[in-house]
């Protein structure tokens, strides 16, 4: 019998919080669930990051995913905003690690890239390949949904590429953009620094 994997994608709002989780079985992605949090009425932002830690721990106790998949957030100019983004987003993590599940970030860009071919492609393009992909016909209300279930399938298709599997996944962190990218780029300054004689200008 195939084994069945569970891989949960969550694209994080501080007013919806889209989310969608795939099941792998053999090498094909089925549709579980996809959904998204709705905290646009909850006006303490403190309360509204508790609901968020709450919502992601309760379908992560009911789903059991083996790994959840993040969009990290996009840098815009307005920098209150971000930081009210990235608070959101770092609770959702904190409730999945609080459940030793696996964690992973991927760009924007990446998603889109990963699931139409273009890193530009608009949120309805992304939505539509969804449902091609999988087989269904989602008409969510927000298309915060569809974006979730993009990441977790970003996920997969990233982590099934022989090439990834090969290279331990250091490629899809590139790719991705997370820690491992991150501490990658501190390692190539290392090199430069202990190695001046063989980088040439």
């Amino acid at each position: 019998m195939a084994e069945r994997l569970r891989i949960m994608g969550i694209d994080p709002g501080t007013n919806y919080m889209g989310y969608g989780i795939i099941e792998i079985e053999g090498n094909v992605p089925h549709a579980v669930v996809i959904g998204e949090i709705d905290m646009h009425r909850i006006k303490d932002p403190y309360e509204k990051l508790r609901y968020i830690f709450d919502r992601v721990r309760a379908l992560v106790e009911e789903y059991r995913p083996s790994e959840v998949a993040f969009e990290s957030p996009f840098f815009g100019e307005n920098v209150q905003s971000m930081l009210k983004l990235g608070r959101a987003q770092g609770v959702a993590i904190a409730a999945a690690l609080s459940l030793q599940v696996g964690i992973t970030e991927y760009a924007p860009m990446r998603i889109k890239q990963a699931i139409t071919g273009r890193g530009s492609a608009s949120k309805e393009q992304v939505a539509q390949m969804i449902n091609s992909i999988l087989h269904t016909d989602y008409q969510p209300r927000k298309l915060d949904a569809t974006d979730g279930m993009a990441v977790a399938l970003c996920h997969f298709f990233t982590t099934a590429n022989p090439i990834t599997q090969a290279m331990g996944g250091a490629r899809r962190k590139g790719l991705g953009g997370d820690l491992k990218a991150r501490r990658g780029s501190r390692s190539w300054e290392s090199f430069v620094q202990n190695n001046p004689d063989r980088v040439k200008d």
